[in-house]
């Protein structure tokens, strides 16, 4: 099976602008995409979200009919890079194992998320993470 790879939010905002068969996917809840602000670009599809709060079931094909509808003629499962993105990096690497496990081949994950992690004071985005490195993003 292949394996899960690490990205810096340097590296994959660098991939996606050099491949165009790359797409990056916020895995993180609703409310964090649409409040605390996500890449621009990015495409938003919920590993955990309210109101239960646990994994997605139909995570695996969603992902696989968001990347049938944006790269046609493309195999879903081999042909695109997807790199996933959450707050830290920790729920990105569940899910994706579990697009691994699904049978898609190219998956990545920022592993720093969105936000990084928190320091002395519990504040986030001050020791890591795609804001934390200046890389272009939006909020609602």
């Amino acid at each position: 099976m292949p394996e899960l790879h690490d990205l810096s939010p340097a590296a994959a905002y660098a991939l996606l602008q050099t491949n165009p068969n790359s797409v990056l996917i916020d895995i993180r809840s609703s409310m964090e995409y649409l409040f605390v602000g996500h890449p621009v670009g990015s495409v938003h599809i919920a590993w955990i979200d309210e109101p239960d709060w646990s994994p997605n079931p139909h995570f695996a094909a969603e992902v696989e009919q968001l990347l049938t509808g944006k790269f046609k003629g493309c195999q879903p499962h081999t042909d695109i890079s997807v790199m996933l993105i959450c707050r830290s990096g920790k729920r990105s690497r569940d899910a994706g194992n579990a697009l691994l496990s699904a049978g898609f081949q190219q998956i990545m994950h920022v592993d720093e998320g969105f936000e990084g992690e928190r320091d002395d004071d519990h504040h986030r985005s001050t020791l890591g993470g795609w804001r934390f490195h200046g890389l272009p993003w939006e909020q609602c």
